[in-house]
Parts: structure tokens; C-alpha cells; sequence
């Protein structure tokens, strides 16, 4: 489990990076399309919709994004993109809080399709704008959810005592939360010391602390996603990524963060 676990890992990381800064902007809008899509069946499956209804919420899904992006090549303002930012916002920040905490159980499968739309939608524009921006960028916080969950995992299974949520992922401790801590503060003091532009020394606390915050969201998005699965009696979203399950799980703590992300930097663009 945990050889086919790393080898997945390291062979989606190549292809990941080959694409990130290799494809020209058409190609890249084409496999986060991809990505949305992939996403959104999977999404459908957890909701339970079935037959006509998935098809058409997956031909749904399709025309948004396609709309969105037909606006960015005409329009080129991605400020459009803000209020979907801002819908992922009060998903994250309040919503799914208060979701777990109550212990919702959502049974309808057009609420469920919405909130997909809530996680999926803004996750594919923040791959965009955020990649526009830099592919360096996008790169760093990516980097620092995979830190966070590849420490997370491995301080867990070593040190693991502590039950984080048990109720809905038992396999998650706070031991892990804290070995993420460390792998993400090891992480960004790395890229300071070796990024000229954030080497000044008031920077450091700074970043520390934002990729603190990024921690909890990131596990967050985690657990949300385990709620999901665990209501739709699933151990895991699909099976495309041998010894990861599906794309969703592969990605579950980028749509609580990607998103945020993009919102931060595009609202301090506007400034």
C-alpha cells in the first residue's frame, strides 16, 4: 500500500511539474478542465446522483467552467472570479465548521451537487489565476499542502495516539496535525532562505504564520471530505490513483486552500 502509495506520488509530481511550467495557457486551461471534470463525477458519485441526473450535472458543471473561461480570453479581467472565491470562503470559513460540528447528514443529491460546485469550481479557477500570476506561486502553496499532508501522514502512523475527529476519519491524530506543523514551518523556512525576495528577516513570521492558517484549512478540506465519503459509505472518492484512491482524496485539501489563496493575493492585486 505504502510502495504504490509513494510510487503514484512521485510519478504525479513529474507530470505535475512538466506541466505546470511547460504547457502553454490553452494546454493548462485543458487539463484543469480535466481536473474539474474528473473531479465532478467523483463529486456525483458521493452525492449519489445517478444516471440523467449525473450527466446532466456533470454537462452543468462543463458549460460553467467553459463560460468562465471564455470570459477570462475575451474579458481578461479575473476579478469575475472573486465572488466565486468569496462563495469558497464562507464555505471553508463558516459552513463546513459548522456542518461537522452539527454533524449534518445531507441526503438531497442537488444540495450535495451544489456544494460540489462550492469545492470543485473555485479550486479549477484558483489553478488558473494563481498560475497566471506565477507558476512559482501556485507551485509554493501547493507544495506546502503536500508537505502538510505527507508529514501529517507519516508523524500519524509513527506517533499517532490522539484521535483528531473520530467520529469521522479515525486515521487522523493530532500528533499528525503537529508533525504537519513542523514539516510546513521546515518547508517555508527553506523557500525564505532561498528566495532573494522574501529573505528580509520580518518575513519570516509572516509566512509562518500564513502557512499555519493553510494548515488548518488544508485540514479542514481534509476532513470535509471524510464526512462526505463517510455519509456516502465510501472509503474513498474513486479509484483512479493507485494506492490513493480517487482525485478527490489526491486533492481534498486544495480545495480549502487554493481558492483562499487566490482570493488573498487577487484582493492585495486590487490594492
Amino acid at each position: 500500500m505504502l510502495k504504490s502509495r509513494v510510487i503514484t506520488a512521485i510519478i504525479l509530481l513529474v507530470l505535475f511539474l512538466s506541466a505546470l511550467f511547460l504547457l502553454p495557457t490553452v494546454a493548462w486551461t485543458a487539463l484543469v478542465l480535466v481536473v474539474v471534470m474528473q473531479a465532478t463525477t467523483e463529486w456525483s458519485n458521493l452525492a449519489k446522483l445517478k444516471d440523467l441526473p449525473a450527466k446532466a450535472y456533470w454537462v452543468l458543471t462543463l458549460l460553467i467552467m467553459f463560460a468562465l473561461v471564455w470570459t477570462d480570453v475575451n474579458a481578461g479581467n479575473v476579478t469575475m472570479h472573486l465572488p466565486f472565491y468569496g462563495i469558497s470562503a464562507l464555505l471553508w470559513l463558516l459552513i463546513v465548521p459548522t456542518w461537522m460540528i452539527a454533524g449534518w447528514k445531507v441526503q438531497n443529491p442537488w444540495l450535495m451537487a451544489v456544494v460540489g460546485w462550492a469545492v470543485i469550481i473555485p479550486t479549477g479557477l484558483a489553478m488558473l489565476d494563481l498560475r497566471a500570476i506565477s507558476p512559482w506561486l501556485l507551485l509554493f502553496i501547493m507544495g506546502l499542502v503536500w508537505v502538510a499532508d505527507s508529514t501529517a501522514y507519516f508523524a500519524g502512523r509513527k506517533f499517532g495516539k490522539r484521535k483528531l475527529a473520530p467520529s469521522i476519519s479515525p486515521g487522523k491524530t493530532w500528533e499528525g496535525v503537529v508533525g504537519a506543523l513542523l514539516g510546513v514551518s521546515c518547508y517555508v523556512i527553506l523557500v525564505w532562505s532561498l528566495n532573494p525576495n522574501l529573505s528580509q528577516a520580518a518575513m519570516l513570521p509572516i509566512l509562518l504564520l500564513a502557512a499555519w492558517w493553510w494548515v488548518g484549512l488544508a485540514v479542514i478540506g481534509d476532513l470535509f471530505e471524510s464526512a462526505i465519503k463517510r455519509q456516502a459509505g465510501v472509503k474513498d472518492s474513486g479509484a483512479l490513483l493507485p494506492g490513493h484512491g480517487g482525485l478527490l482524496d489526491r486533492i481534498d485539501a486544495l480545495t480549502s486552500t487554493l481558492p483562499l489563496a487566490a482570493l488573498a493575493i487577487l484582493l492585495q492585486h486590487l490594492r
